[in-house]
């Protein structure tokens, strides 16, 4: 793989193309082109993107329109993946078409063997540097429109927090446990590994939010709980055992979308019908069943994750923290207390030592066997050092 956007060699691959690039990483190789349809790149996309080692990621769009700083594109040269930024509509929409087919990149330009060619701009640690700047300084506007925004749709779904929610019901135990829920969101990954010790003590109900579930599983542990809309969550982790609860948004909306896919598998699965997310439907799901504390992995907490998601429909993820109060915590707080909780400090374990010896000194000192056996030491010491 080539090291850094700044080397200028051709590029040869596979392409792979998707506009939704969640879908794309399922079938991207190691070795592939990526040809995405994702402006403001964000983090988890290009993190989702870096674990399938393509040879390097072609955006259609602007993967910085300075709507605000993204961290995408420098997650991706950080890593070494070259990008090719803004080819156009046109020939996402052509090369679309060829996906399979030997791709080139030389330079700004790509070009699909017997197919279309388009140029762009190879990004570059300065230009990407640049773009940030510039998005930097566009974040008050942007922060302007997201709170206007936001006040809009906490109008319209302020019966979330003051309405009665028709929780369904579930054979998963939660009252009085901890619950934790999970997303494959920003830092998911290092979260689920710092709160290792914490998950080996309390044992919470484990609640997979779609990928969410494939991330348990990939840390060898078996969701009790999958939430969603199905759409991003392996077959492997709907069979895993879990209870399945399918998000269906309300009844006059989206319906309920993940409920097909459940059906033709064969398996079986509740739907709460809730608007927001889904993230936000896991949360109340356990805060209903009693939960005395909601642990969050990969959940939008900074107003850069919350730009991430773009801006329709977060109001709900206000609501739903409103609702929860004090019960929710981040994973990174979790994993820091807990590491100090567990970790014993070197005095500590002096003393847990000095502690275990202490019996056996007692015995020692008053047990006429070893005190002959220690004396007759003491002599052949004195003997063989000239000692009197």
């Amino acid at each position: 793989m080539l090291k850094g956007a700044e080397s200028m060699a051709a590029i040869e691959g596979i392409l792979r193309a998707d506009r939704r690039t969640k879908e794309l990483v399922k079938r991207l190789k190691p070795g592939d082109i990526a040809l995405i349809h994702h402006p403001d790149l964000d983090a988890t996309a290009a993190r989702s993107l870096v674990d399938c080692r393509p040879m390097a990621v072609v955006n259609a769009a602007r993967s910085i329109t300075g709507r605000y700083p993204n961290r995408g594109p420098s997650i991706l040269l950080e890593a070494g993946i070259p990008m090719l930024d803004a080819v156009g509509d046109a020939f996402f929409d052509a090369a679309s078409l060829c996906e399979g087919s030997l791709a080139l990149i030389e330079g700004d330009s790509i070009r699909v063997l017997h197919g279309p060619q388009a140029q762009g701009v190879r990004l570059t640690p300065e230009i990407v540097a640049q773009e940030m700047e510039r998005a930097k300084q566009n974040l008050s506007a942007e922060l302007d429109g997201f709170a206007r925004n936001t006040l809009e749709y906490l109008v319209a779904e302020k019966a979330l927090l003051l309405d009665p929610v028709q929780v369904p019901e579930i054979r998963t135990p939660i009252r009085g446990r901890h619950a934790l829920v999970v997303v494959r969101g920003e830092g998911y990954k290092e979260d689920l590994h710092a709160i290792g010790p914490y998950l080996a003590d309390v044992r919470p109900v484990l609640i997979g939010v779609d990928g969410g579930a494939d991330a348990l599983l990939e840390l060898g542990l078996k969701p009790d709980i999958i939430v969603g809309d199905m759409d991003s969550v392996s077959d492997r982790a709907l069979r895993c055992g879990a209870e399945l609860i399918v998000h269906g948004y309300v009844p006059s909306d989206r319906g309920c979308p993940g409920l097909q896919r459940i059906q033709q598998m064969g398996l079986q699965a509740k739907v709460f019908h809730a608007p927001g997310t889904s993230e936000d439907v896991a949360m109340i799901l356990a805060d209903e069943k009693g939960a005395s504390l909601i642990v969050a992995v990969g959940a939008h907490f900074s107003l850069v994750e919350f730009l991430d998601k773009g801006r329709n429909g977060m109001a709900s993820t206000f609501l739903v923290r409103l609702l929860v109060g004090s019960k929710l915590v981040d994973a990174k707080g979790i994993g820091r207390l807990w590491a100090q909780r567990v970790r014993p400090s070197t005095r500590e374990i002096g003393l847990v030592i000095a502690a275990g010896l202490f019996p056996v000194a007692v015995i020692a000192l008053y047990s006429p066997w070893i005190r002959t056996v220690l004396n007759t030491v003491r002599l052949s010491l004195r003997s063989a050092f000239g000692g009197h």
